[in-house]
């Protein structure tokens, strides 16, 4: 739901949104809430905020009967009433686990805001998610909203040609994404670590863990705290001490329960 669908639909059509898109994976419609407003020669959709105070707000009544006419199609094809996510930097930070939450999705919709926001009585009644990309503040929701859209067209299984490369970049298990090397094997004097070389996976796997865990620590202490929570270092295995024999009992041999004396030949 946009004031600027040229600039949702412009961006989503190329790369490997526009490729998942083109083979049906997923698919977008960038919804024009001027469509919906009731003045029909202007088609505005802002007027003056009550209370005074500079710039304009967008009024509730375009943006509900935008948003209706998208839920009826929805239910009309079977669907379910979607999730609505309003992109405004009140709401929680946009991360990884939430691309993987709103993934499952059937459907969602984003209401991207512009001038000074939104009427309270629309989002109180139509939405469902609040979602930021971080502390700062951007001229509309369009932008992230394209944000959040990639990062969860992505984990739309058949979206990457290679599902494996979902798991294994950065964010995943608190995680960031361990260093990566191509051709030439060396550059400007610096050689890939022989490790990638050997063709020995378990090793490469285990080097690439390691990396991962000193990235993290190094870089976002944040995110290395809750691996750490969800991933404890296990306790280091007690040596078992070994018993010293008894003079006495040296010449004996133990086998289950019964002791068999050699010297005295029993």
């Amino acid at each position: 739901m946009t004031l600027f669908p040229e600039m949702i639909t412009g961006s989503l059509s190329n790369s490997i949104t526009g490729r998942a898109s083109d083979k049906g994976f997923i698919s977008f419609n960038a919804v024009n809430i001027r469509d919906y407003s009731n003045d029909i020669k202007h088609h505005k959709v802002d007027d003056y905020t009550y209370g005074g105070g500079a710039g304009m707000l967008m009024q509730a009544q375009p943006i509900y009967d935008c948003f209706i006419s998208i839920k009826d199609e929805i239910l009309k094809r079977g669907g379910k009433s979607p999730r609505v996510i309003y992109v405004t930097p009140q709401g929680a930070v946009f991360n990884q686990k939430m691309a993987q939450e709103f993934a499952t999705e059937e459907d969602i919709v984003f209401l991207c805001g512009h001038y000074e926001g939104v009427d309270e009585r629309v989002l109180e009644e139509i939405v469902t998610d609040y979602v930021s990309i971080g502390d700062y503040v951007l001229t509309g929701g369009e932008l992230p909203a394209m944000v959040m859209i990639d990062a969860i067209s992505r984990l739309v299984p058949g979206v990457l040609n290679n599902d494996e490369s979902a798991m294994t970049e950065s964010f995943n298990n608190n995680l960031l994404e361990y260093p990566q090397y191509s051709r030439p094997e060396e550059w400007m004097g610096k050689k890939v670590p022989a490790i990638l070389l050997s063709g020995d996976h378990k090793k490469v796997d285990e080097w690439r863990l390691e990396k991962s865990i000193e990235r993290t620590m190094e870089r976002r202490p944040d995110l290395y705290e809750k691996y750490l929570a969800e991933n404890p270092p296990k306790p280091p295995k007690k040596k078992r001490r070994r018993r010293k024999a008894d003079p006495e009992i040296s010449s004996e041999q133990v086998t289950g329960d019964k002791t068999i004396n050699t010297e005295n030949g029993e």
